[in-house]
């Protein structure tokens, strides 16, 4: 389980065509909580904090209030040991091109210390449970989106982690891939998949439909609703969830055309 407590993140930035410091803050008291055996969305238009709140409960960003506890384990204080419960993929993806995907996987095995016997066994299984055989010998230099995104989330989930976050990882993918990547995320978070808390972030709506138990909608690096699709929806009063979405992300927008 996943528990995020009230954080917040700003940054400075400077530069020679600014006058003074500019204050952007990315995210504001910023709470949620996901569940083991369920896909937890974050939904929210681009620049809301999803990436940034993303950041701070993968580690790679410190929040200036709040925390982030993975198991009743707090990120900061206890990062290598919630790191290891951890799988997660970036919208980069950040793969090697020199290395092939089996490379590619392995050498995240290792770096989570596994040994090489148990790294090939995981490598098997996660080439066929993401139908990615074909691909494995093969650098991942020129690979398409949906090679690239097989690989990263094999990378991900070599180690087995109960957890697995996902950075808008349907960008640029076709229809096939996308559909192919709602049935794996769905078998990781049944029982036969070992009931992983899984964090999804995007801003498209049919995915989210389609995929998550609890959506978090976020827009101005806040949460400004929660609950399931239907919820979210009965609390709009709407039938639709993008209307939904528009009229509790951007109640101004929903006036303005009123």
């Amino acid at each position: 389980m996943i528990q995020v407590e009230g954080i917040s993140k700003r940054f400075v930035q400077t530069g020679r065509f600014l006058r003074g410091k500019t204050v952007v803050q990315a995210v504001s008291n910023f709470s949620f909580t996901a569940l083991d055996g369920e896909v937890t969305g974050l939904l929210g238009p681009n620049g809301a904090g999803k990436t940034t709140s993303l950041h701070i409960i993968t580690g790679l960003l410190s929040p200036d209030a709040g925390r982030v506890t993975i198991d009743g384990m707090d990120v900061r204080t206890h990062p290598r040991v919630v790191l290891k419960t951890m799988g997660c993929v970036g919208d980069s993806r950040g793969l090697y091109p020199r290395l092939t995907a089996r490379e590619n996987i392995a050498y995240y095995g290792r770096l989570h210390g596994m040994a090489a016997e148990a790294i090939e066994a995981r490598i098997d299984t996660l080439a066929e449970t993401l139908d990615m055989r074909g691909i494995l010998e093969r650098r991942t230099d020129g690979f398409s989106q949906g090679e690239r995104m097989k690989t990263a989330l094999a990378r991900a989930l070599v180690h087995d982690p109960r957890h697995l976050i996902l950075d808008e990882p349907t960008n640029g993918l076709d229809v096939v891939t996308t559909r192919r990547l709602r049935e794996i995320l769905r078998h990781l978070a049944s029982e036969a998949g070992g009931r992983k808390c899984i964090v999804f972030s995007t801003h498209i709506m049919p995915e989210v439909e389609r995929l998550c138990g609890t959506v978090v909608i976020v827009a101005g690096g806040r949460p400004v609703a929660r609950g399931s699709v239907p919820a979210l929806c009965e609390q709009a009063g709407c039938a639709d969830f993008e209307d939904a979405f528009v009229r509790l992300a951007m109640p101004e927008k929903t006036e303005a055309s009123a």
